[in-house]
């Protein structure tokens, strides 16, 4: 997946000529497990949930994995450049930029407890690098630069951003291609380019500059104009829409831009004025029986909603609900007591089947959609004990109340659809070891995509192929 970076001259003019000039039509992406067979204590999980819950109002990071104690995150190999090169970067569904650490980077980190490779992005390494000007169109309307009227001639358009627990990424945008790996048929692979403006983070700051964890960078996924999602909808290469369908029994899973026309969904309508995916709950019931909860807890959720929320492994709420959950969850034991963990989790020590001894939680959205949560979904296993993975939220929305953010631990076993265009969100339960299939919406065929069978043949000759579990991304163009 991506070049040598060394070989011989005549095979590499022929490949940046084909990998440089190539046309549109499907594209698989690769996406994997961060922190895949590691583990990590439950105070270092719920601190990386917490520094990106604070995150809310400055758009940025949101990703994720199953099991809070292995892999609580998801990162992809991307391929930028002309010649291409390949970057590890954390895939965010909850921010919007891409962002790359840079050649002028002097403290960011070169060594990666992940097991990845780690490289500087440097615009000179690639003919179609172009950097961005301030007073560029991009700079003053699409990323919208809080200090455009300062802008001087010949200055770059820059961009800041901090995250919660203190840390932060500056530096300029560059224009450069992107290379994916584009669907020509039923599980098989060719390449895509497309043109994208991403950051070059020129300065990193707090855990940033750690290897524990580290990678090239981050790209989001998000709903404006600056996201990779949007530029290339923009440029007509995809749909403004995107799936995921993560696998709770194998780890892996889908991940797919454009229409996905099997299994269907039903929807439900993204709540207006939020940057992130929120949307309305009406109500949740454990076992059947309603939560009773204050009007005030109500009105709060239909202007508010729920976060669904990719990038954050837990489930939070706000006190009252969280509350309800944890004594209708643990009055199902009532001779086994859970004992407290980390001083944070509730776990049990419990060798049965968690789904016969626990009740089931459903969440009730707008539009009679409902997601119902098995216990196996809500709890995780930490060795010989198995953990409730619901956590009090104190996460406030704009109004000033707790918000609900369901993370991955919940959202597992199903297919999870993100229709941009049309402002909506739906799901329903599937099996994510299994394919499914996306619509050409060129030539209006459907191609079947497993993650398990996709080839990876187009790029067999990087030097930096990620081993392991893979999540594909799947994207469908829409010329």
């Amino acid at each position: 997946m991506g070049l040598n970076r060394r070989g011989f001259v005549l095979i590499i003019a022929f490949v940046v000529l084909q990998l440089c000039i190539l046309a549109s039509a499907n594209v698989v992406f690769h996406v994997q497990h961060k922190f895949a067979s590691k583990k990590r204590s439950l105070i270092q999980m719920t601190k990386h949930d917490s520094n990106r819950r604070n995150l809310a109002t400055s758009e940025l990071p949101l990703g994720g994995n199953r099991s809070p104690t292995s892999a609580a995150l998801y990162y992809a190999m991307i391929h930028l450049g002309c010649p291409p090169t390949d970057y590890y970067v954390q895939v965010d569904t909850g921010s919007d930029l891409l962002w790359l650490n840079c050649i002028e980077c002097k403290e960011c980190p070169t060594y990666s407890d992940l097991g990845v490779p780690l490289l500087l992005y440097d615009p000179e390494g690639s003919s179609k690098a172009k950097k961005v000007p301030c007073d560029s169109e991009w700079c003053k309307t699409t990323f919208e630069a809080p200090d455009k009227d300062d802008c001087k001639t010949g200055e770059l358009c820059k961009y800041a951003c901090k995250y919660g627990d203190g840390s932060s990424t500056a530096g300029y945008f560059v224009n450069d291609d992107i290379i994916l790996p584009q669907v020509i048929g039923d599980r098989q692979t060719s390449s895509l380019t497309g043109n994208v403006t991403f950051g070059c983070g020129a300065k990193q700051t707090g855990d940033l500059l750690s290897s524990e964890q580290a990678l090239d960078g981050i790209m989001g996924f998000g709903q404006s104009k600056t996201s990779v999602l949007s530029q290339l909808a923009e440029s007509k290469k995809i749909k403004k829409t995107f799936s995921h369908c993560l696998s709770g029994n194998q780890g892996g899973g889908i991940f797919a831009f454009g229409e996905v026309v099997e299994p269907k969904v039903k929807t439900t309508p993204l709540l207006d004025d939020h940057s992130h995916y929120n949307i309305e709950l009406k109500s949740i019931d454990v076992n059947g029986e309603a939560l009773k909860l204050p009007t005030s807890i109500f009105d709060f959720m239909k202007s508010e909603g729920a976060i669904l929320d990719s990038g954050t492994t837990l489930a939070y709420f706000p006190d009252d609900v969280y509350q309800q959950l944890m004594e209708k969850i643990m009055n199902a034991q009532p001779d086994n007591k859970p004992h407290t963990v980390e001083k944070l989790f509730k776990c049990y020590k419990f060798d049965g089947n968690i789904d016969d001894a626990f009740p089931t939680v459903t969440f009730n959205f707008a539009n009679k959609l409902a997601m119902k949560v098995l216990p196996h979904q809500y709890f995780f296993a930490v060795e010989d004990e198995w953990c409730i993975g619901f956590m009090n939220s104190n996460l406030q929305g704009k109004d000033g109340g707790d918000l609900t953010l369901l993370g991955d631990l919940v959202l597992s076993d199903r297919l999870i659809t993100y229709d941009i265009d049309n402002q909506v969100i739906g799901w329903v339960d599937y099996n994510c070891s299994t394919s499914i299939k996306v619509k050409d919406e060129e030539t209006g065929n459907v191609y079947e995509v497993h993650a398990q069978d996709i080839s990876s043949s187009h790029f067999t000759s990087s030097s930096r192929m990620i081993l392991g579990l893979f999540l594909f991304l799947v994207v469908a163009l829409i010329n």
